[in-house]
């Protein structure tokens, strides 16, 4: 007699999750979504699957600090100083479209979007001075590339909760959103737009066969005519895509603080360090620049050294005097590279990579998935 194969998935399961798929994305966070939806936009009858491995996005869109940014002044400095000026500004342009994209399409009271400016912080006189030098220039390319007038100004106000701070420069534009907010409205649209979504899938290679791709995974086998890989800083353990590798960041919340006066999105250091206020809590994050060997991983771990640093500088410089506790601490994996313009290209004839935001995902995600959805549609 022959042994029955043992296959533990109905009918029914085959028929909705392993048949041949128009578009499968791989990741659930903002650029994965925003590629789905995107694309069912455009092709109403499609059908599209997204497989995520976690049991949330892996990687950064849940576990970020919800900044609402295009660039901080030492940021964008430092990119003219390392990359080139064409590319700077092209990408500047692209995080600020993003969130157009993202307020239009989820709407500011989902996103719980706070247009309270973003500050950057100097403990350098230096540094301070060297970019108030040069805000007119910044100024003038922001105006000419956004649109928008007075960007950057020095901020003249009273500085002095913050110990050891010479200067601090303004960013009028620049907000904070909810980033649970975020992913959970972005699920809800794609359901609503009947995009199946599976969790717990971890894809472990990839074939395009010329007429369909194959993914095999820990699930089983998945078929579809066009795949979008939006991994981000995992992108190669599934792809040979040059320049974007994991950098992972460090992050704590404290407990509610009584009387905290401190609102809006703060900048130390090029952007290393980043924090805000969230429920009259203080997140604070960074530090990788310390342990940029260690940190290149995708890895989901705290480091105790950057995280005792973060402790040191919320304690000393952020909140001197201030009675609080650290609540609760975790790391998110972000995709960077030495270029910040993010990889939206096919890797073969049917596979389109959509990865490395160079930290900026909340801005700049949703375009990356709309420039997706559209090349995939072209194809």
């Amino acid at each position: 007699m022959q042994k029955m194969q043992n296959v533990n998935y109905s009918y029914w399961e085959l028929d909705q999750y392993f048949k041949s798929f128009d578009l499968i994305v791989i990741g659930s966070g903002i650029v994965g979504l925003s590629t789905a939806i995107s694309f069912r936009e455009k092709n109403k009858k499609a059908q599209i699957l997204v497989l995520e491995k976690g049991v949330l996005p892996s990687g950064a869109s849940t576990k970020n600090a919800g900044f609402a940014c295009f660039g901080s002044p030492t940021e964008l400095l430092d990119d003219l100083k390392n990359m080139n000026e064409k590319n700077v500004w092209e990408t500047v342009l692209m995080r600020w479209k993003g969130l157009e994209i993202l307020r239009k399409r989820l709407g500011d009271k989902n996103l719980d979007f706070k247009p309270w400016g973003g500050y950057e912080l100097f403990d350098s006189e230096r540094e301070y001075e060297f970019c108030l030098e040069n805000l007119d220039m910044l100024n003038r390319k922001i105006s000419a590339t956004l649109h928008l007038k007075n960007t950057y100004s020095d901020f003249k106000k009273n500085i002095t909760q913050f110990k050891g701070i010479k200067g601090v420069i303004l960013n009028r534009h620049e907000g904070q959103i909810n980033t649970g907010n975020m992913m959970q409205n972005l699920i809800s649209l794609a359901q609503e737009k009947h995009i199946r979504i599976l969790n717990g899938i971890s894809i472990s290679a990839i074939h395009d066969e010329s007429k369909q791709v194959k993914l095999q995974s820990d699930a089983g086998t998945f078929t579809a005519k066009k795949v979008v890989v939006a991994t981000n800083g995992f992108a190669k353990q599934l792809l040979d895509v040059k320049d974007v590798k994991p950098a992972r960041a460090q992050v704590l919340i404290t407990k509610p603080i009584k009387n905290l006066k401190l609102k809006g999105t703060f900048h130390y250091h090029k952007g290393y360090y980043y924090f805000r206020n969230i429920n009259d809590r203080i997140l604070f994050g960074g530090g990788r620049n310390l342990e940029p060997e260690t940190e290149t991983t995708t890895e989901i771990a705290l480091n105790e050294n950057i995280q005792k640093n973060l402790d040191i500088l919320l304690k000393e410089m952020i909140l001197p005097g201030v009675k609080y506790e650290v609540e609760h601490r975790w790391s998110g994996i972000m995709g960077v590279g030495n270029e910040k313009k993010p990889i939206i290209e096919f890797v073969s004839k049917n596979v389109l990579a959509a990865v490395r935001m160079g930290g900026m995902g909340v801005a700049i995600g949703s375009l990356v998935g709309e420039i997706a959805a559209k090349k995939i549609k072209q194809s």
